[in-house]
């Protein structure tokens, strides 16, 4: 077996290194332009896809018998992880910064979340809701939910699918505004089934944009009024709160509008719902 080295790393390790650089392009937008990055990262740099990184790069490395670096996001340092070990391919993972922690610049303590979600695009025919259903575990916890909102890259039109033709529709980010307007939907439909709501039209929720840009913009209010918010061009996030501790609410006041927090009740000296 070869004795090449993947690295999963991020830009920052990757100072005047001369060797093949890898740049998936799903599940991020870049801060920096690409033309920076080539002048003060490697030599070379090759902008990839999810498919590309986990397919054909990967085998330019086994191929070669080089040393290559990736830099993913999400789970694609998983997958390209196992395939590497599969091969007998020596890897080192350099960790990133991730939004898993960067979030906290809202305000909201770290050990207060629950488990992550996904909140993907609906279209005509597939309007799926288990989000909600862990959203619910979350609040009836008193913890936070962190939402990850969908990205539509490289996506091809079944048309083009179905005739091999790789064209690609343009790219789709969800904004907090249309996960907001779904919420509200699924809201809906629980409330004419009968059930128990996890959260309401004035639960307090947390908008965020650009984490980490200079132009970072935070939005607190309730779901309702995050539904009309604007928060600017992509990536965007959105957290439903849980129980608040009073220095999370101060902080909360910071990004919300002239109306405040309104919505929010305590129920002891220490924590506040909504």
């Amino acid at each position: 077996m070869p004795s090449s080295t993947i690295k999963c790393t991020c830009k920052h390790a990757l100072l005047k290194i001369n060797i093949p650089f890898y740049r998936n392009i799903f599940g991020a937008i870049w801060i920096t332009s690409t033309c920076k990055q080539r002048n003060t990262v490697v030599r070379k740099i090759l902008i990839s896809s999810h498919f590309s990184v986990v397919g054909a790069c990967f085998g330019v490395v086994y191929a070669k018998k080089t040393t290559a670096a990736f830099l993913l996001f999400r789970a694609t340092t998983h997958t390209l992880v196992l395939r590497a070990l599969n091969a007998g391919i020596q890897y080192r993972v350099i960790h990133n910064a991730s939004i898993m922690n960067a979030v906290g610049c809202c305000g909201l303590q770290l050990y207060n979340f629950g488990e992550t979600v996904f909140i993907v695009f609906w279209m005509d025919t597939w309007r799926p809701e288990s989000f909600y259903d862990k959203i619910k575990k979350n609040r009836d916890m008193g913890l936070h939910t962190l939402c990850l909102l969908d990205i539509k890259v490289k996506e091809q039109s079944m048309e083009n699918l179905m005739r091999g033709r790789k064209i690609y529709e343009p790219p789709r980010y969800m904004t907090v505004t249309q996960a907001a307007e779904q919420l509200l939907e699924i809201l809906q439909n629980r409330r004419d089934r009968g059930e128990e709501l996890a959260m309401t039209e004035d639960t307090v929720c947390v908008g965020l944009a650009r984490v980490g840009a200079e132009d970072q913009t935070i939005r607190s209010g309730t779901l309702q009024e995050l539904a009309s918010s604007d928060l600017g061009g992509p990536l965007h996030l959105m957290i439903i709160s849980g129980h608040l501790h009073p220095l999370e609410v101060d902080m909360l006041k910071l990004f919300s509008g002239s109306e405040g927090l309104k919505t929010l009740k305590m129920t002891d000296s220490s924590t506040y719902v909504s």
